[in-house]
């Protein structure tokens, strides 16, 4: 009997959730929505998905040719400017920009999205530099955006949505994208506990392996062999060139994987910015689910064993 008690209350809690989760915020179409990295993948998709839904979409592209794609497939309604968020001075002119437009009202929703990936290599095959570009735009850029918006959207009690990833979670390869990512989470939640006595909802997106030019698999490999040939000889040495060919061998693998749908993820930053009780993480794709979260609550031991299995074999010389 007490089976069909705990299935009854399971039930209960379930539907309550799904009640809470469908209770959208009033007058979506008077707030205002800044997405950085609107040039393509995630960021194109989720500000043509926003202005189609009817909110005031301002859209930040790194480049004049992925704002004018951008307004060509949108409503007169969306307004593009021009960002590049390891720049002081720029974030600076956008948030001015951004003043002038919402007015009293606030800014409703910053979704920080911009995302590099390369350099991305072995770490020793790497220098500061190399670490340095991808932390400037992934969690710098980040942090100097939210900080210099953050009076406007606590003024709307609005939402700041934060692009993290599985590998945020876990961490099994080299260069700087990981450590960004997890400092996006640290950062997201630390923010999220002194904002709510303000009203203001952080939330952070943790996407598996979606197919965008950050996971494109000809640039990655052609940043490999630009690593390798920049390697000292005793380095060179220690891995062996099969380490190079394994490892691009595993990048064409892992492709295989990748998922061509990117609603998945352009959704639940919807949600995040248009639902009444928003969640503080949402994990978007298969792999994210099954895969890589429950993977980064394992024991290291274990984790490191799996990956070790499909990792590359460096010759061995010290």
């Amino acid at each position: 009997m007490w089976l069909y008690a705990v299935a009854a209350l399971l039930g209960l809690l379930l539907l309550r959730r799904w009640h809470r989760e469908r209770q959208t915020v009033p007058r979506l179409s008077e707030k205002h929505v800044l997405i950085t990295g609107c040039d393509s993948g995630f960021g194109q998709l989720l500000a043509r998905q926003l202005d189609a839904r009817g909110l005031r979409v301002l859209a930040a592209c790194l480049t004049d040719s992925g704002a004018a794609q951008l307004r060509a497939a949108a409503s007169e309604r969306l307004q593009t400017v021009l960002l590049d968020v390891t720049c002081s001075k720029s974030i600076a002119e956008v948030t001015a920009w951004v003043r002038e437009r919402v007015g009293d009202q606030g800014l409703w929703g910053l979704v920080n999205n911009a995302g590099i990936a390369i350099p991305t290599a072995p770490n020793e095959w790497l220098s500061k530099e190399d670490f340095v570009k991808v932390l400037d735009v992934n969690l710098v850029g980040l942090v100097e955006v939210t900080l210099s918006l953050l009076p406007l959207v606590r003024r709307a009690r609005g939402r700041v949505v934060n692009v993290a990833s599985v590998m945020g979670r876990v961490s099994f390869f080299g260069g700087g994208y990981c450590i960004s990512k997890y400092g996006v989470e640290a950062f997201s939640d630390s923010l999220r506990l002194e904002m709510h006595n303000f009203g203001v909802k952080v939330c952070v997106i943790e996407p598996g392996y979606f197919k965008t030019m950050i996971t494109n698999v000809e640039n990655l490999e052609k940043n490999f062999h630009a690593c390798w040939k920049k390697l000292p000889a005793e380095i060179k040495a220690s891995y062996g060139e099969s380490y190079l060919r394994d490892f691009v061998a595993m990048l064409k693998l892992l492709q295989k994987g990748y998922n061509s749908n990117l609603s998945l993820v352009t959704n639940c930053m919807e949600h995040a910015l248009t639902s009444l009780h928003p969640r503080s993480r949402y994990s978007a794709g298969w792999d994210a689910k099954l895969l890589y979260l429950p993977l980064s609550y394992l024991p290291s031991a274990l984790t490191d064993a799996l990956f070790t299995m499909f990792y590359p074999k460096a010759v061995g010389k010290a």
